[in-house]
């Protein structure tokens, strides 16, 4: 079979262990990374929306300059920490998938974070008062707030998930792009094409293609739930 594209589906619908092993350890690491982004993001995404404090502008300012920031020079700050000199030299994290995870998460928060902030901010400012009105705690206030922007909410997690599954820099600086170990769909992807190896890379590739657009299918899906 002489045709890259055919040997690429063969790849894929053979069940080829490397390419299954680098597309889970792939989803693995993102979903892991947006997982924690979201635990820190979604609440500081609800508390700049309703709370007003001194620097609130700017820190909202310094979330939309992360979130330009190119994943290279994420993988590089971070890489200076957990080299062999750095403050988290002893930790051994270096080259291994929570090293991705670390940088992926460093990646992802600032991106959810702005969007639940966005998302909520456009919430009618009476649905609060209401609830104030009803004599609703702060808790109860919050639960009823993230059930309202349900949609909001989940639109920024799957937009971090999508920003981390194609990242590469992050991922060939931290983790090294080893074998059965720490590879990547992106990092095998720039690799394995330029060692002429471009049936590998086109099978992941595709794999690639095919979670943006359930990604974005999905998003679209959300968005037009909300309106």
């Amino acid at each position: 079979m002489n045709n890259p594209f055919l040997k690429a589906i063969e790849l894929i619908f053979t069940g080829d262990s490397e390419v299954f092993f680098i597309a889970f350890t792939s989803a693995r690491i993102s979903l892991t990374a947006v997982f924690i982004a979201s635990f820190f993001s979604i609440p500081m995404g609800v508390f700049l929306t309703f709370k007003n404090f001194r620097l609130k502008r700017s820190v909202i300012a310094l979330l939309s300059s992360l979130m330009a920031l190119p994943t290279v020079v994420i993988g590089l700050f971070i890489y200076s920490f957990l080299r062999r000199n750095g403050m988290l030299g002893g930790w051994d994290l270096l080259f291994t998938p929570a090293a991705i995870i670390i940088g992926q998460t460093l990646l992802a928060a600032p991106l959810i974070t702005s969007m639940v902030h966005t998302g909520l901010s456009k919430l009618d400012p009476r649905f609060r008062e209401t609830l104030v009105t009803l004599g609703a705690g702060p808790w109860n206030i919050l639960k009823a707030t993230m059930w309202e922007a349900k949609y909001v909410i989940l639109s920024a997690v799957l937009a971090g998930f999508g920003r981390v599954i194609g990242e590469v820099g992050i991922s060939m600086i931290l983790g090294g792009n080893i074998r059965w170990f720490t590879r990547t769909i992106t990092t095998t992807i720039a690799m394995e094409n330029s060692k002429g190896n471009f049936e590998l890379a086109l099978a992941l590739g595709i794999i690639l293609m095919v979670l943006a657009i359930v990604i974005n299918f999905l998003l679209h899906l959300m968005v037009k739930q909300e309106r």
